[in-house]
């Protein structure tokens, strides 16, 4: 039976998951966004126009289960830098001045460091498996660059962390065992649990606007997330081997 579910591993010094950024102020969303990771398998197939890229996040759920939420950092960053070439330009396509000289634009950019992510994508109807290996394929063998949120935020594993068949997307993100070395020199010998975000297709829990409609113009259709009370998760420990760190359900 073919796989129904794929999980990534999104793991960096720095990445950055903006949700609301406008202009000249970057966020970063706590965990990583639905249109993120979407892009980031657009990528990864080499694709580029809204028919192609719309289905993948129309098609899949998407959960995530925070393994290390890392710490957020701002970024201090100039644009333009007061020189005449290359300068910033006004919409209009003329350069921008300020009191006559070369404007230079100052910018605040937010990162989560040191963090770590096991996402899962999975698709809503069974005849829709073949993308699962598409995309899996896709990732272990990537036409163009792939990168966590920005272009600037290299991967520090490989992305591609399997495929399974489960009959949930809770229970996926639950069973497997990968985890990161980020978290476990933090945690002590005792049982803790995670964190998970899970897709809904009922308009109840956090809303968000990042389910791509048009790459193109930029729109995104709103999605919404709900997050398991931790008295109804298991309890994990790691186990470290051969400089892999996994996890094990202890209750």
């Amino acid at each position: 039976m073919p796989a129904n579910t794929l999980f990534l591993r999104l793991e960096a010094p720095l990445q950055s998951w903006g949700e609301r950024s406008r202009w000249s102020i970057r966020d970063t969303a706590p965990m990583p966004t639905k249109s993120g990771i979407i892009g980031l398998i657009a990528c990864a197939l080499g694709y580029k126009t809204d028919e192609q890229i719309r289905p993948l996040s129309q098609k899949t759920h998407l959960g995530i289960r925070v393994d290390a939420p890392g710490t957020q950092i701002i970024d201090y960053h100039t644009i333009g830098g007061g020189y005449d070439y290359p300068t910033l330009l006004t919409a209009q396509g003329k350069p921008k001045n300020s009191s006559g000289s070369p404007h230079t634009e100052l910018s605040e950019r937010a990162y989560l460091c040191d963090a770590s992510f096991l996402a899962a994508l999975q698709v809503r109807d069974e005849n829709d498996t073949p993308m699962i290996e598409q995309m899996a394929q896709a990732l272990q063998n990537p036409i163009w660059p792939v990168y966590l949120g920005r272009k600037t935020c290299v991967p520090s594993r490989p992305v591609f962390a399997g495929v399974g068949i489960y009959d949930n997307i809770l229970n996926a993100l639950i069973r497997h065992e990968s985890f990161t070395h980020y978290r476990s020199t933090q945690l002590d010998k005792r049982p803790f649990t995670l964190t998970f975000t899970l897709e809904t297709d009922q308009p109840t829990g956090q809303r968000h606007r990042d389910n791509i409609h048009s790459r193109q113009y930029r729109t995104y259709h709103p999605r919404y997330t709900t997050t398991p009370q931790p008295d109804d998760l298991p309890h994990y420990t790691t186990k470290e081997e051969n400089g892999h760190v996994s996890l094990q359900i202890t209750a």
